[in-house]
Formats: C-alpha cells, structure tokens, sequence
C-alpha cells in the first residue's frame, strides 16, 4: 500500500508533482508514477526497465546484494536441500507447502498428464533432424494450444488449472522427445511409476532395446536444478510470458514466447556458454593462462559461470548445487572426461584467488548445472530446455497472478523518439 506520509516530489519547470510511495514486504520502495504522463505529460525514460517495477507479485524476492532468493518467503537453500521439485511448483501455484494429502493428489496429477497427444509427435517429424531443441520446444509448446482447446479460456479458473498442470507435466516429455528427435532415436514415453526428475532422465536416455534404471543420486541431482531454477522474479522471459498474457493471449502461447526468449544467449544460455569456455580451456595445465587473461582488462576473455548480474554477492544457489556436481562427479567420476578435469581444477584454482574473492566472483548455479548436465550425457544443446522445464512453473505461476490482478492492463511500453519529424511524401522522380 501507498504510504499517505510519504511522497516523492517532482519538479518540472514551476510545476511540482506529488508521486505515491509504496512500500514492500522486502526490497526497495517504489514510486508510483502511473498519473505521471496524465499530470505532466512526459515519460520516464529506464532501457531495460532495471529500475521499473512492472507489476506487484507474490511469489519471487531477491535482494542480489545480499545473495537472498526466497519463493513464498522461504529461502532457495532450504527447498533445495528440504523440499523437491514438485513441492516447490506446489508452492509457487498456490503460495504455500502443501499438505501430505494435497501433496499426494496434486502429484497424482501431474503424473497422470504427462503423455502428450498421439497426433503430436506428428510436429516432431516435420522438424529437421539438425534442429535445435529449442526451436522445436517453441513450435511444439506454441501448437498445444490446437490440441487442448478445453484449456485455452483464461477467464475460466478450472481451464487455467488444467492448463497449468498440463504444462508442468507435459513439457518434460516435449523436451525428451525434442532431444530424441535430434539424435535419431526413437520417443520412450513417460512412465507412471518414475518420479518427475526420474521420468525426464528415463525419457532422455532410455532405448527400446536394453532396460535403463535411473540412478537415485542422479535424479536428485535433476531434481535440484528443476528446484533451483524453477522462477527468478521478473527476468526477461517471465516478463514476455507477463506481456503476452496481458493482451489475453492463451496459456500455450504465452509459455511458448517465454521459451523463445530463455533461448537467448543473454539469458537461457549461461551455463551453455560455460561448458564452452571449458572447451576452450581444454586442459588443466592451460587454467593459470586463462585465469590471467580473466585478470586482464585489456583482453576481452571473461570466466563464464563466475559472479552473476542479480547477485553482487553470491548466488544463493549456487551452494546446493556444488553439492550436486560433487555427488554426480564422485558417481561418474571425471578421469575420462577432460572438460569435467578442468572444471574441477578451475573451480579450485578461482576459490583460491583472491582477486576472484574480492570481486565476489565465486561460481554460480550456470557453472555447477553445466557441470551436472555434461556429467550426465547431455549435449550442450540441450541445456537451455532443460532450463526450460525447470521455470516453466515460475511461468505460469507469474501467467495465474496477472490474470489475477484487478490492475492489470495490456502491456504498452513508452519510447524516446529520436527520428525524423514529419515530413510530406516525395514521388520517386523527385528524389
């Protein structure tokens, strides 16, 4: 709420302007200047909209300078570590832990939505082989929405219900099938009997021909980065998903258009271009001399997977998942793959610098999940779905709460317009 004793005062020309404060539970205050362009007639003027608030949400808190990620007011370290997966999309859904019971049943039925329409798997076939998942995810998610017409009415709360179940239980098995389809090996469906991270892993790498059973220490694992990634306040594609909903567009293309975003390198791909850099790297012998180049202003080099943009501090993530890339290291070991030799020297020799400890730029959640996903078959290609799947619940958890919102309005973001004034038309022989 506004706080009436206070107000920030604007002053243009002779004319002073009133603007409400609001106050948050956690984080900054914030300057309501809704009224402004209608009282004064001029916009404010923030690229990237870093210091906009968008929206008021109830779901996500970060504060990147004390290295604070809470959903629903619980910190990221305890869910990974306490919670799974499921609980947590529990959580973000209906903004509490479930009970047992409730629990039970809303597993039942995610479990019970995973296979996708037969027709669809029809899309996969019209891809070419060397496409990138992503591009298959986008088009793939984007169609749902011709197959599950009793979900598409966002003004009905059970057809939004539906829609959000049948996309958390669904996009794992779209992911899997886009993996398969690139590497010319026939779809597994999902089994009842697996537990989410579980089925993914079995979808992902099981074949026809020989019995595959799902390490319990590598589905943790799995089930962590699900847990660690599952929503990040207002990032870039939650605030597409956000702007596409705002114009009473339905669910599946919402989330497609998230996922279309995510694939950006900026954003999605981190931890991709992380295992790159390790690649680079190539062996442990080269780490001092990339290390130094890091060090050097003057050369363009940067450690992938070091510091983050939110987190000035550290990212509170990033300790559980180091725990996780310890465990699935120690399980698959790293003797025969030089990419995983090297990040295991590199995370050493960094922690131990200190010019890395007095920047504060410690590993994150992208290199320790790079780490994860290489150790366990994944090509790189495939870590941005994986991302995918893991926030596609902070997607329609963010998606509910707007539709939610008695505030909100279509999406209209202002400009600086520095172009041409308006001129008159000149026919092509005169020019």
């Amino acid at each position: 709420m506004a706080d009436e004793t206070r107000k920030a005062t604007l002053i243009i020309g002779n004319e002073n302007y009133d603007l409400p404060i609001y106050s948050p539970t956690e984080g900054p205050d914030v300057i309501d200047i809704r009224k402004l362009y209608g009282q004064a007639g001029v916009f404010t003027y923030d690229p990237g909209f870093t210091s906009t608030a968008s929206c008021d949400s109830t779901i996500t808190f970060i504060d990147g300078d004390e290295g604070v990620l809470t959903h629903r007011g619980y910190p990221i370290d305890q869910l990974a570590s306490k919670s799974h997966y499921l609980e947590v999309c529990y959580l973000l859904l209906y903004g509490e832990l479930p009970t047992a019971a409730e629990l039970e049943k809303f597993e039942d039925t995610i479990t019970h939505h995973t296979m996708i329409h037969e027709q669809m798997h029809n899309f996969f076939r019209g891809f070419r082989r060397d496409a990138h998942p992503m591009a298959t995810m986008v088009g793939v998610v984007g169609a749902m929405s011709a197959f599950y017409h009793d979900s598409t009415d966002i003004s009905d709360p059970h057809q939004r219900e539906i829609a959000s179940h049948r996309l958390i239980a669904k996009m794992p098995t779209i992911a899997a099938m886009a993996y398969k389809y690139s590497i010319g090996q026939p779809f597994v469906y999902p089994r009842n009997d697996l537990d989410y991270a579980a089925n993914f892993l079995h979808m992902c790498f099981a074949v026809p021909a020989a019995e595959y059973v799902v390490d319990p220490i590598l589905a943790r694992a799995m089930d962590r980065i699900f847990t660690l990634h599952a929503d990040h306040e207002q990032n870039a594609s939650t605030s597409t998903v956000r702007l596409a909903s705002s114009s009473g567009a339905n669910p599946f293309a919402c989330i497609a258009a998230g996922i279309a975003c995510l694939w950006g390198p900026a954003h999605g791909g981190a931890n991709q271009a992380c295992l790159e850099m390790l690649k680079e790297i190539g062996s442990v012998d080269r780490i001092p001399e990339f290390i130094a180049r890091a060090k050097d202003k003057n050369d363009p080099f940067r450690l992938m997977g070091f510091g983050h943009r939110v987190y000035k501090n550290f990212d509170p993530r990033a300790k559980v998942m180091k725990q996780s890339a310890d465990e699935v290291l120690d399980l698959l070991g790293v003797e025969n793959n030089p990419i995983l030799q090297v990040a295991k020297e590199l995370e050493k020799q960094a922690l131990a610098d200190p010019y890395f400890a007095d920047k504060k730029l410690f590993p994150n959640v992208d290199f320790y999940s790079g780490i994860i996903l290489e150790a366990m078959g994944f090509p790189t290609s495939m870590f941005t779905p994986v991302f995918a799947v893991s926030r596609t619940v902070g997607w329609i958890s963010q998606w509910k709460e707007q539709l939610a919102d008695p505030q909100m309005k279509i999406g209209r973001p202002r400009q600086l317009y520095r172009g041409h004034k308006q001129r008159d038309y000149r026919d092509i022989e005169t020019r």
